[in-house]
């Protein structure tokens, strides 16, 4: 095993890792359950010492110590996906937000952004010397590629998912070892709106259909009624504690998938312990990097899929406001045009936009007149085919704004509606 002298003449102390980092470099840090806090803190430490590091990633989970404000000027995150440990120091002006398809961002560091160091959190090596990317392959696998200089955190609690995830020792320059607990999220139990905008989503979904879900509430409420369904199969952006239990009570067998039949596809997990042990060398899992997964041309070649998004405001136009509250940068992109757009492409494919009517225990509505100042659209109003509340279901594709206006309103909470039509009425969208 010629690798195994190479793996062990690489391995260094997180100091030592976080000592080759240099003034002005480009960072990438890979993220989610996979992100390598033993070395960003430690390059944490050495902040004196630096100036102007960029530092690029997706969703980071936990206490982030590169955002932290003494970090202003030493280490500045280019966030594609702004998540609670870089949120404030976005909105600060101390950190740049990237508005992106999440598909994109791949041949964003093949082809136009240069990255110097790429720091990942990997599985210990298999057999033949390769090392898996674990619980989140996104762009970190592209990143590891492309970058001047490779550091991997290799963890021995990191479960070796399978599919297109693997780095191979020669492709590393150092390694950190270590054997600590990955970031969780547990489940939550479903409020009584999640569980009836659930409801008004199953009869979409069919025996076969496949299924993309992201993250919270809803999508965990569906997957818990799916009990009824069979031979559901999985296609998305991220799997959770939902999907596993769906597999588990034979509901998902991904027997007649389109695509990958037979196959989970994801491109990361993010749920419990119990999930990542679940994955850990199961065949079942295929984790591809996420210019594939979410695609959307390859998303289309999944007949009857179901895509179901989140957004935070969607105006009675049908335009979508979903990474932000008002001028405050809150989320990112993520793939919900990368699922809406493939799934109104795909042969009997429904993109769903799905949220509570409203917001701050029923003070304000999320469909709304307009959007809020500031407010960016995500899902533009072309996009658009259902929105979903607990009062029921708006289909807006191919319809006027008269009609998207009228469809829109009767799902608003019963209280807004008054105000909604008056709205409608002053700007002559109804009459």
């Amino acid at each position: 095993m010629r690798w195994l002298e190479d793996y062990k003449s690489k391995v260094v102390t997180a100091e030592e890792a976080a000592a080759v980092v240099k003034s002005d470099d480009r960072l990438y840090s890979s993220g989610n359950a996979a992100t390598p806090y033993v070395i960003l803190n430690a390059l944490a430490n050495r902040y004196q010492e630096l100036q102007d590091v960029d530092v690029f990633h997706l969703l980071l989970m936990g206490d982030d110590p590169l955002s932290r404000p003494e970090m202003n000027g030493h280490f500045r995150h280019k966030s594609l996906f702004v998540g609670p440990a870089d949120r404030q120091a976005v909105n600060e002006g101390r950190a740049d937000y990237f508005p992106i398809f999440l598909y994109e961002i791949p041949q964003l560091f093949r082809e136009q952004i240069q990255l110097d160091v790429t720091v990942i959190q990997t599985s210990p090596p298999d057999d033949h010397g390769f090392l898996s990317l674990g619980l989140e392959t996104a762009a970190s696998k592209a990143a590891a590629e492309t970058a001047h200089l490779v550091i991997a955190q290799v963890n021995d609690k990191m479960p070796r998912s399978l599919g297109d995830c693997f780095l191979h020792i020669s492709q590393v320059d150092k390694i950190v070892e270590v054997s600590a607990d990955l970031p969780t999220l547990e489940p939550r139990e479903a409020t009584a709106v999640e569980r009836q905008i659930a409801q008004n989503i199953m009869p979409m979904i069919e025996d076969r259909s496949t299924l993309q879900l992201g993250i919270g509430g809803i999508p965990d409420a569906v997957l818990a009624l799916l009990s009824d369904r069979k031979d559901l199969g999985i296609h998305t952006e991220m799997v959770s504690d939902g999907v596993m239990h769906a597999v588990e009570k034979g509901v998902v067998t991904n027997k007649y998938k389109t695509l990958h039949p037979g196959k989970v596809v994801a491109t990361f997990a993010l749920g419990s312990t119990e999930l990542y042990e679940y994955i850990h060398n199961n065949p079942l899992f295929e984790l591809r990097q996420v210019d594939y997964t979410n695609d959307p041309f390859v998303v289309a070649q999944n007949e009857g899929i179901v895509a179901i998004n989140s957004a935070v405001e969607v105006d009675l136009t049908g335009q979508v406001c979903s990474d932000s509250i008002g001028y405050k940068i809150y989320s990112g992109f993520g793939g919900q045009v990368d699922f809406i757009r493939g799934a109104a492409r795909a042969k009997g494919g429904k993109p769903i936009i799905a949220i509570p009517a409203t917001a701050k225990r029923g003070e304000v509505s999320r469909i709304v007149p307009h959007l809020k100042e500031g407010a960016g659209v995500v899902t533009s109003r072309g996009d658009v085919h259902y929105v979903v509340t607990e009062f029921g279901i708006a289909y807006l594709h191919g319809k006027s704004l008269r009609r998207r206006a009228e469809a829109l309103i009767s799902i608003a909470h019963p209280d807004f509606r008054s105000e909604l039509e008056a709205f409608a009425r002053e700007r002559r969208l109804i009459s």
